[in-house]
């Protein structure tokens, strides 16, 4: 049976996971981010009406070598980490994807039709 293996590392409360606002969002804009200590895109993200563009740093580099591949999709973020800054730039949201141990990232992305704005829960 999947999950029976007892794995608990980093468990945490349901209400815990209530609390992190993941959305849908349309990236707008992406931009090499030379600045950065490690290989990075400068993003420009829509999140539809309710909460518009935010941006974020993201180390797509690998996997996206051409940032204008980038223009178009959708991906997911959790829009309410405070936000950080990066190498001068402030980095809004946290756009999600699944790591490698190369250094590769994998968007994710919702179903295609999917509003931006939309919560994920």
């Amino acid at each position: 049976m999947a999950g029976s293996s007892g794995y608990r590392a980093g468990m945490i409360e349901f209400d815990d996971f209530l609390a992190v606002d993941m959305r849908v969002g349309r990236i707008v804009e992406a931009r090499p981010f030379p600045e950065a200590r490690k290989p990075s895109y400068q993003l420009r993200v829509d999140f539809g009406p309710e909460i518009g563009e935010k941006v974020s740093s993201a180390q797509l580099t690998v996997t996206y070598p051409d940032p204008a591949a980038l223009v178009g999709r959708q991906v997911v973020a959790v829009v309410n980490f405070p936000p950080r800054r990066i190498a001068g730039f402030k980095s809004e949201v946290l756009v999600l994807g699944s790591m490698g141990g190369d250094g590769e990232v994998h968007l994710l992305a919702p179903d295609p039709g999917c509003p931006e704005g939309w919560r994920i829960g």
